[in-house]
Order: structure tokens, then sequence, then C-alpha cells
């Protein structure tokens, strides 16, 4: 029997690489160094890019139960929340093969998860952190760190799908150079009870919320229980490495946010956040490669995206897809086909890479710029704006 290809995480990337190799016929050992695997985070979005490729898989039925359709996304002015574009997505099925979605993040993995245990190919493992390895010929060595201590593992290829900080891009790519770093801007988490929210706000509905130097999203979840809200603003690190692990209360939170003058309904929405968790965003540089013989990076461990175009786990679905797809081709070897997933990827995780970044530009804008901005907005209206992103979508 031959080696299995080790794929290093089992988040939401990582899941899917398994189940995408498994259905081109590779055996899978997924290793996940956390000794449970549950997502932490809360909200995430699923455009109909991931969304076909998910139910590509088998899926559809386990994104059904436990996804929520949004039926609009609303482009508001932060200061009043006047809606300047209503994105209507109701036919989003239609003209992209798949609706939009948002999910609990612990919802989707656990959905992938139950696909992935129920597949005789995949085996998963626990409390296994993948350190060093050496890529030989025809197999890769790879030294795995458990409760009982070191092993190590023969893999016929290793996928690095272990997020920003991976540890096999560290291995693959030893310079400080590549070393992650802050990208100036903060991410505010907390789910809200929708009964503690303003009434205009618990629509089923996405709302995006523009603010000088800042933006708010929230969307509800769990069948409208609860709404998933994210307040991004650029600030100053709040520890040297800016990766200190704070909270604030919702009244701490609308202050701190006032200077930016956010509208009433959005003040109350951020005041009925118990708890605010601390996430600073951070990037990498980008890779003129993502692999080296039987060893290849995949989601946020090749191309890190600040979260403006909703697309990091979108990517790393994409990933998954043409990573099994490398294999399709007669004769394929591992190096073969990480090359093939590679040329066919490469190029447009870095156009979404760089899309993010200055649709971020976009939202944090203020004076003339921010007014004209938002004159552009009504001018396109919700049609327009849907049109201009379907290149992420088609």
């Amino acid at each position: 029997m031959s080696a299995p290809i080790v794929v290093a995480g089992a988040g939401i990337g990582g899941l899917t690489a398994a189940l995408a190799l498994a259905r081109a016929g590779k055996r899978v050992l997924v290793l996940e160094r956390a000794p449970k695997i549950e997502e932490v985070g809360a909200g995430l979005q699923i455009a109909p890019n991931a969304g076909r490729v998910l139910a590509g898989l088998g899926l559809e039925g386990a994104l059904t139960s436990v996804g929520l359709e949004p039926q609009a996304i609303n482009i508001r002015r932060g200061r009043d929340g006047a809606v300047l574009a209503r994105l209507d997505l109701s036919g989003s099925r239609a003209r992209w093969g798949a609706p939009f979605r948002v999910f609990h993040r612990a919802d989707l993995q656990q959905a992938l998860l139950q696909a992935v245990l129920a597949d005789p190919a995949i085996e998963v493992r626990t409390s296994a952190r993948v350190g060093d390895f050496e890529d030989r010929s025809g197999h890769v060595s790879v030294r795995v760190h458990g409760e009982a201590g070191v092993e190590e593992v023969v893999a016929s290829g290793l996928v690095g799908a272990d997020g920003q900080r991976s540890a096999v891009r560290g291995h693959l790519f030893r310079t400080e150079r590549d070393a992650p770093f802050y990208s100036g801007l903060t991410a505010w988490r907390a789910l809200v009870p929708a009964e503690l929210a303003p009434a205009a706000l618990r629509a089923r509905e996405s709302n995006l919320w523009m603010l000088p130097g800042a933006h708010v999203v929230h969307y509800p979840l769990r069948d409208g229980a609860i709404i998933n809200v994210v307040v991004i603003v650029a600030e100053e690190p709040r520890s040297e490495d800016g990766s200190a692990i704070l909270s604030l209360e919702g009244r701490q939170l609308a202050r701190a946010l006032g200077g930016r003058r956010p509208g009433a309904d959005l003040l109350a929405l951020i005041e009925a956040g118990a708890t605010w968790r601390h996430w600073p965003l951070f990037a990498r540089p980008p890779l003129p490669s993502w692999s080296r013989g039987g060893v290849t990076l995949l989601g946020d461990a090749a191309h890190p995206m600040l979260p403006f175009l909703a697309q990091g786990a979108a990517q790393a679905i994409e990933d998954a897809q043409a990573l099994g797809g490398g294999f399709t081709q007669l004769g394929a070897t591992v190096e073969s086909a990480f090359a093939a997933y590679e040329k066919n990827r490469i190029a447009r995780a870095s156009k979404v890479v760089r899309a993010s970044r200055r649709q971020g530009d976009y939202f944090h804008m203020s004076g003339p710029a921010a007014s004209a901005r938002d004159l552009a907005i009504r001018v396109l209206g919700g049609r327009g704006m849907l049109a201009r992103n379907a290149w992420l979508y088609n």
C-alpha cells in the first residue's frame, strides 16, 4: 500500500483538501496539533465560488442544514446607517451555481470533519504537531511531535494547511524576510444575541458599515438566533508583536469608536456585545512559489489575506479543489500534481490577496475621498456592486 499524503492542519482548508485528495484516489493522513478539532472565532462567509466546490464534494445537504443564506448585503454609510446600495442575493444560485452562505466557523468545520471521518481513505490524528521534514527521493519523511514523543511518518507528499504561522512554510522557506508582520489593523469580534440587537438590524441580511479608518460587518447565524459582528479598525499594536489576546466590553469598544461618529443603531449593536475579542490582523510577504518537490502549501499557509473580500476560507477551498485536480492527469506523480496545483492557483490567489488589501483601503476612506466613494456606490447600485466582484464568484 502506498504511503499517504500528509495534510498538516485540520482547519477548513485542510479538511477540504483531505476530501478532494481522497476523491482523487489518494490515501490521506490529517495531522492536527490541537487535542480536539474545534474552530475558534465566530462567523464565516462562503461565497458561491467556494460553495460550488463544497457541493461538488457531496456537502450540499450539510451546508443547507448548518448555514444561513442572507437575502441581501447592505452597504451603509457609517455615520447614519444610510443604505448606499442593497445587493440582492436571491439570484445567486441561478447566476453562479451556489448561494452566498454564512456559517458559524465551528458548524462548517464539524460538517467537513464528519465527511472526512466517513471516508475510509482518510485518517485523522489529533495532538500531532508537524515538525521538520526531509523531501527524499520518492517520499517525504515527516517528524511528528505527539503525546508519546517524536515519530517519523513516511508520506508520499506533505501539504502545509497549518495556517498563517505555518510550521511547514517556516521549514520550507527558512528566511527572516518571510516572517508574519502586523498589518496595522485589528479585528474586534463578538456574537450578539439577536434579541439584544436593534430591531432594524435583525433581518436575515449582511451589513457593511464604512467609517473613517474602520468598518463593521455583521450578519445573522444559526437561523438568526445570534448576530456575528466584526469591527476592523486601524490602530497601533497592543503588544510588541501585536499578538496579545485582549477583550473589551461593548460600551468600552463603543466609546473607543466614538471619534469615528458611528450611527446610533451601530453603536447600540456594539454596546450589546458582552465581550469583544481582539484579533490583530497579520500579513506575510507573497511567495513566488508554494511548492518544493513533494511539499506544498495551501490556504493561509500559502497566501494569507486580509478579510475585506471575505475570501480567506473560500480561496483555501478553491486550493483544495485544484490540489485534488492535480492528480487527475494520467500518470501524475506527487511532484507533478503539486506543480500543476500551484500553476493553476498562484496567480488567482495572489490577485485576491492584493484586491483584499485595496478593498480595505476603500472601506476606510475619510473626508472628500469617502464622499466620492459613497456617491460612486450609489451610482453603481446593488447590481453594479455585485457585477464589480463577479470575477470572484464566476
